[in-house]
């Protein structure tokens, strides 16, 4: 059983992004923290106007203590999910609930990361758990590559189709002036390029990137008084099916199917109402697994869907408007920049503006294919 979810009475009232590609010299927190103020300013509120945060750094555990303590905060509330990139679609469910509670007043969901600057690998101790770790998988990419050979072998899937994925991203990165990786690609490349673990070559994995997000959530009602057009959380969901991959019973199939329902339930809209969709891709076979398991077409159809420029400029579904984190960027987890994208495209403000968005999703990976979370938002015309 599960509650009813408080459509649209909460908002996105503020948003930024902060130092993607190379920003040396500064630190995650440091990083997090201006992609904060910024989307604080962007609101047209105070930094002392928070009172629920919620952040998830790579390199600190406590990083809900040391966000408040660098902000010079003393919030009601800190949330330090750590559920991979999805937490911070887990962020605003939990936000949108305390908001609509009355228990917080604004809140901010923060992220920051210095990965690409600081050596090019996450700071995290995640490792393979102790089943998988004897045959020395590479942590996590092995994990999406099986996933991708399983779906090539029951499906007829193949790597031009996931090469497609990449081209797409980079044809909309193309004309993003914030995106970190530009120029041509074409399926050859991505085809020639390196395997790491097969069947995923290096054009199927996302940037390392450095780089910080940040929104500011309140109620709407309050929203509308600020000083940008709110975007409003229509419904949002979350599952968990498994942690390793190898405790999977079907990895094809990843909880974004339940999550995914649920939350078009919330939000009282389908697959068909959504205008632009910015998926969680860290491998190009997850834009395939999601599409299919959201709705957007039938299980193992994702690689034919893909195949013709549907999900690129000028196609009938505009998928990862930014480039994604296949080409726009990836400090770690990109989640937060999914959901920033989603928003900017409501707002009609995107560098890659699909004009009159009125229902935008995002959705959030975590762990290898672990947690799901999607976020349904809207304009003020859906409410």
């Amino acid at each position: 059983m599960g509650g009813d979810f408080p459509r649209g009475r909460t908002a996105v009232a503020g948003l930024a992004t902060h130092g993607i590609g190379e920003s040396p010299g500064h630190g995650a927190i440091e990083l997090a923290a201006k992609a904060g103020l910024l989307a604080v300013a962007d609101a047209g509120l105070d930094i002392g106007d928070v009172d629920g945060l919620f952040i998830c750094l790579p390199d600190d555990l406590l990083a809900g203590l040391s966000f408040a303590e660098y902000l010079g905060l003393s919030p009601r509330f800190t949330d330090n999910n750590r559920t991979g990139g999805s937490a911070f679609m887990s962020h605003m469910i939990t936000a949108a609930l305390m908001l609509d509670a009355g228990y917080i007043d604004v809140a901010l969901i923060a992220y920051g990361s210095n990965q690409r600057t600081n050596g090019g690998k996450l700071a995290t101790p995640i490792r393979s758990n102790g089943w998988e770790a004897p045959y020395r998988p590479l942590f996590p990419l092995s994990s999406y590559a099986l996933a991708a050979a399983r779906h090539m072998h029951e499906y007829g899937t193949t790597r031009e189709q996931m090469a497609a994925v990449a081209v797409a991203a980079r044809a909309w990165a193309n004309t993003n002036p914030e995106a970190f990786a530009k120029g041509p690609l074409t399926i050859d490349d991505c085809l020639a390029s390196r395997t790491i673990s097969t069947p995923i070559s290096a054009r199927d994995c996302c940037l390392v990137t450095d780089g910080a997000a940040a929104i500011v959530m309140t109620r709407t009602d309050r929203a509308r008084d600020l000083a940008r057009t709110p975007v409003p959380l229509l419904g949002a969901a979350a599952a968990t099916w498994w942690n390793a991959i190898s405790q999977a019973t079907d990895i094809t199939t990843t909880a974004a199917a339940e999550s995914g329902p649920r939350a078009y339930a919330a939000a009282g809209v389908g697959p068909a109402d959504v205008q632009t969709v910015q998926l969680y891709d860290a491998f190009t076979i997850n834009t395939i697994l999601f599409l299919e398991d959201l709705g957007f077409c039938p299980k193992g159809e994702g690689g034919r869907f893909v195949s013709d420029g549907r999900i690129a400029p000028g196609g009938s579904l505009p998928v990862n408007t930014n480039g994604g984190g296949l080409s726009c960027c990836h400090p770690g987890m990109y989640g937060l920049f999914a959901i920033v994208e989603a928003a900017r495209q409501v707002r009609g403000e995107a560098a890659n503006r699909i004009h009159g968005v009125d229902v935008a999703l995002a959705h959030g990976n975590g762990g290898t294919l672990s947690s799901q979370a999607t976020v349904i938002l809207g304009s003020m015309a859906t409410l």
